[in-house]
């Protein structure tokens, strides 16, 4: 028998991929917002491809400020963006 493969769908590319291959965003209970690799952290989240095209899509349609039912500042965006290409690069 065959494992179910948990599916969450990117909030850029409105795609749904299996989670593995997704970067989660979170929204800490703080109030924080960052990216989880890994998947783990507490928080809420939401799902993107790993790619920024999705993450500038995801800030365009204003997905992420829906997903945490907030404001979220320009300087943590670009901080995201930052980020996200960071792990591009490595």
């Amino acid at each position: 028998m065959q494992k179910k493969i948990p599916m969450r769908q990117c909030v850029g590319c409105r795609e749904m991929r299996p989670k593995k291959e997704l970067v989660r965003v979170v929204k800490s209970p703080e109030g924080a917002i960052s990216l989880d690799f890994r998947g783990k952290a507490p928080g809420r989240g939401a799902y993107l491809c790993p790619n920024r095209e999705c993450l500038k899509k995801a800030i365009r349609a204003k997905a992420l400020e829906r997903a945490f039912s907030t404001q979220i500042p320009p300087e943590v965006l670009d901080a995201l963006v930052q980020t996200m290409e960071e792990q591009a690069n490595e």
